[in-house]
């Protein structure tokens, strides 16, 4: 699933091709996305000039003169520059024909979407509830230390919860914690200010070295150009179960928590 590097990827690739220009027409193959596209939605964008192209959590945002698109990836989904008018494949469901580019969309799981509101997107239900964004300057680990007093839920799952941070997926929320030296086990609440200080920053610092290497690719992840992600080279403890830590040697242990994947080393995690 593309996670916050890959969908802000994305949006650094796709920006200059589409930023201030007109959306000549939207054509939809496949109308039974996530949500069901409907049948206006074409003549209602028909015309609008993108004068900005956002991003919050995994939402890409188009913002357009009378409102904005909201593009979610889902979980195999990728956007793509098309400077032709080459045949689509199979699961090429909708594009964004700007003229002398297409932004085309391609999901084999069509569980990707595309939204259009003319409302504040901040006020949107998808997005109304979400935290801070992790590279924002609102995310400190004083925000997680607040939140995570009397929590018992497992310190990854608690930072995995967009209500409290958006785009901690299950990679980076391993190797921040392993960073950290935290244990992914560990209760939220028996966390110390200082250790969520320094998680903070470990979360900007991995998410930033993924963003850098263009996203992780593990299985159906590519950038707007075809091109896979490099970030899954430098993973320190993520998918390495029985490998030697990076730190001190001892075997990478693996469980299960919240039905994710956890990897961990237990002499330097506590």
């Amino acid at each position: 699933m593309p996670e916050l590097p890959e969908v802000e990827t994305t949006r650094r690739g796709i920006a200059p091709h589409i930023l201030g220009r007109r959306l000549d027409r939207l054509i939809v193959r496949q109308p039974r996305l996530r949500w069901p596209v409907p049948d206006e939605l074409a003549e209602q964008v028909r015309g609008q000039i993108v004068q900005q192209v956002g991003r919050r959590a995994k939402y890409l945002l188009l913002r357009m003169n009378e409102g904005t698109l909201l593009i979610h990836l889902g979980m195999s989904g990728s956007l793509r520059i098309v400077t032709d008018a080459g045949a689509p494949g199979r699961h090429d469901h909708f594009d964004l024909d700007f003229g002398e580019c297409r932004l085309r969309f391609r999901d084999p799981r069509r569980f990707g979407a595309l939204l259009w509101t003319k409302a504040a997107t901040g006020k949107h239900p998808l997005l109304s509830h979400l935290g801070p964004e992790p590279l924002s300057v609102e995310f400190t680990g004083e925000h997680l230390y607040r939140f995570s007093r009397g929590r018992r839920t497992a310190v990854k799952s608690f930072i995995m919860d967009g209500r409290i941070v958006v785009g901690v997926g299950n990679i980076y929320a391993n190797e921040s914690l392993f960073l950290s030296g935290i244990h992914p086990h560990r209760p939220g609440g028996r966390v110390s200010l200082a250790r969520y200080q320094r998680l903070a920053l470990d979360i900007k610092q991995v998410l930033r070295g993924a963003i850098e290497q263009g996203g992780t690719t593990l299985r159906d992840f590519h950038d707007q150009e075809g091109n896979p992600g490099y970030f899954a080279q430098r993973l320190l403890v993520y998918g390495k179960s029985g490998d030697p830590c990076p730190q001190c040697g001892s075997p990478i242990r693996h469980s299960r928590i919240g039905q994710r994947s956890s990897f961990f080393c237990v002499s330097c995690q506590r």
